[in-house]
């Protein structure tokens, strides 16, 4: 009688899928070429734990609600301060993670602040660190909601789960004095504990506009920078602007040769 349905019901029930799919071809492999029992099961070992590995960064990827496109494969580094690419390796790999430190991206409209951050995080979830990505607007909608309900802490936990949160536009947003104190509570209550990553188009001197108080906003600012990277990406010329330009050109050029 053979003993497969009843291996594989066992190997299911041990959740090793990549054991179940790969111990037949592996055995069979192992017969040909002598393979020691010990190798065999090192080599299926190895198998599952990448089958694993994949399968976490597939679901920390979905949870990370990262634009799929903004991916440091596709953002031109070639065009950033050098200063930021020397620090581009170590940001990737995430220890700033575990000391709870914050990124902040600061530059005009266009400059890549965005697509910068976003390249960064998704090499965080490559590295198996959870990360969420949110535009400010959403995020504070998000915890007013949440407090108008009376489980403003129960979602503050939930968030608590990513070693770090990424707050697009953060100047972008309009806030009454309710908006700016379940933001400032989010900042606050992260603080030297988990980090957060940020995009803004407005230096620190401007971030009155965003807090209103400037008590409050002296408290965001101390917090964030404490222990923080600052990036500044004030480049010459906007990347949109300049894709355009590039985008236009064939354009203008066909044009002119009409009118020769």
């Amino acid at each position: 009688m053979t003993t497969a349905p009843a291996l594989k019901m066992l190997l299911k029930m041990f959740r090793l899928p990549a054991f179940v799919n790969n111990y037949e071809e592996l055995a069979r492999k192992a017969e040909k070429e002598a393979i020691t029992y010990e190798r065999y099961l090192h080599e299926l070992a190895q198998i599952e734990a990448y089958e694993r590995h994949n399968r976490k960064i597939a679901q920390l990827l979905k949870r990370s609600c990262l634009p799929r496109e903004k991916t440091l494969e596709r953002f031109e580094q070639d065009r950033l301060p050098k200063k930021i690419r020397s620090l581009l390796p170590t940001l990737c790999e995430g220890s700033f993670l575990s000391r709870a430190e914050n990124i902040l991206a600061f530059g005009n409209p266009g400059t890549g602040k965005t697509h910068l951050l976003c390249g960064i995080a998704h090499e965080l979830v490559k590295h198996g660190h959870a990360v969420f990505f949110t535009s400010a607007a959403m995020l504070v909608q998000r915890l007013l909601l949440a407090k108008r309900d009376l489980r403003l802490s129960q979602e503050l936990k939930k968030l608590d789960k990513f070693a770090a949160v990424l707050i697009d536009d953060i100047g972008y947003i309009q806030q009454d004095r309710e908006e700016m104190e379940v933001l400032f509570t989010l900042l606050a209550e992260r603080y030297e504990r988990r980090s957060v990553l940020i995009t803004t188009n407005l230096v620190f001197s401007k971030w009155e506009q965003i807090f209103k108080d400037p008590m409050t906003t002296a408290a965001a600012v101390d917090r964030l920078v404490h222990h923080s990277v600052i990036l500044e990406l004030n480049l010459k010329r906007s990347y949109r602007a300049e894709k355009a330009l590039e985008n236009a050109s064939p354009t203008i050029d066909s044009e002119e040769g009409k009118g020769k």
